[in-house]
């Protein structure tokens, strides 16, 4: 059984919110945009994840179509969609935009230095891609970072050291290994090159061959699995991506197609058939969104809002480490897979079981 609870946060720093002219009388309609990296709000993989945000606004005193009204527009994987969605949005002049990609939260800061944004999904360590983030974040803590500009905060889903711990899963569970592909789209995922440093180190030691797999269509996909299921020994760590997100169903049916062992970077993976995922469950992730929307519906400013990365630790400002990782294992796929998995090494520190 899952082990993790939602806490909710309380409290909180009351500021002063700094752009006057959206200042309003509190009982108006509140306006929330959200960018996000479905298709559309009824994306089967995205609509949960929005149902968990609504109904944690709606518990915090925000119902939809009452009090706050959302504007949800989808890009699915492609970029080219997204500086159009964007201005959309901000003409549209939201009290907050929620946003799910890198990318499309670096557009969306191209276009608004003054409406907030609320990111819940930038992934690989802000504090090390510079190229992308360094003008706008730094860092306050480990798992911390402040931002620089006035308009921005969120939840990041991953850090530049999680592809090293995902390749010393995935070997616990087949210490057969000897080459293993790191997935990834280049084009929505622009994050893959600062995982790398820490994929190719941790492969060393375990005389693991560390393996580049961009992938842009199911076809490419099926073709990387393909060959890495020839031979014995290939294995599969799936990068934390809009694009993995929505074409999960091929990686997982394609890895179990050609008994290839992967890991996966969150929850949604392990429980739709995938062998061990360790990171974020997403839908938790949103409903701890909805707190920080919150708070700055009642005036915090973003900029009183750390960035969290998430942990296995607890944290000054997280005391219940509600952001933390998880490690979900699911035991039917070992078996498919003719996989032993080690009972002390890895069900004793599993967050669920799926048999």
């Amino acid at each position: 059984m899952n082990r993790r609870e939602f806490i909710s946060l309380t409290g909180g720093l009351v500021g002063t919110w700094p752009f006057a002219a959206r200042a309003q009388q509190s009982n108006r309609v509140r306006r929330i945009g959200a960018l996000i990296g479905g298709d559309d709000e009824n994306d089967p993989v995205w609509k949960p994840r929005l149902s968990a945000f609504t109904q944690a606004l709606s518990d915090l005193g925000w119902t939809d179509g009452d009090s706050v009204r959302m504007d949800v527009r989808g890009h699915g994987d492609n970029n080219d969609r997204i500086p159009a969605l964007a201005q959309e949005l901000v003409s549209l002049q939201p009290d907050i935009i929620l946003t799910s990609a890198s990318i499309a939260t670096i557009v969306l800061l191209r276009e608004t230095r003054t409406i907030p944004i609320m990111f819940v999904g930038v992934n690989g360590g802000i504090a090390h891609r510079p190229a992308l983030f360094g003008r706008y974040f730094t860092e306050n803590s480990r798992d911390e970072f402040r931002v620089r500009e006035d308009n921005i905060t969120g939840f990041e889903t991953s850090e530049t050291a999680l592809p090293g711990k995902w390749l010393r899963l995935l070997w616990e569970i087949a210490p057969g290994l000897k080459r293993v592909a790191i997935m990834f789209n280049p084009d929505t995922s622009p994050s893959a090159s600062f995982h790398m440093p820490s994929f190719k180190p941790a492969a060393r030691p375990l005389n693991v061959e560390p393996i580049a797999a961009p992938v842009h269509s199911d076809a490419e996909i099926e073709t990387a699995i393909t060959a890495l299921g020839r031979e014995p020994g290939g294995g599969l760590v799936v990068m934390p991506d809009v694009f993995t997100d929505l074409h999960r169903a091929p990686i997982i049916l394609a890895a179990a197609r050609n008994k290839v062992p992967a890991i996966y970077p969150h929850s949604d993976f392990a429980r739709n058939g995938g062998l061990i995922s360790y990171g974020i469950d997403p839908i938790d992730f949103f409903r701890q969104a909805a707190t920080y929307v919150d708070r700055m519906l009642r005036g915090t400013k973003p900029t009183d809002l750390p960035v969290h990365l998430p942990t296995k630790r607890r944290t000054a400002s997280w005391p219940s480490s509600s952001s933390s990782l998880e490690m979900i294992l699911n035991l039917k796929t070992a078996k498919a897979l003719g996989l032993v998995v080690p009972q002390p090494m890895i069900q004793l520190r599993a967050d669920e079981l799926i048999e």
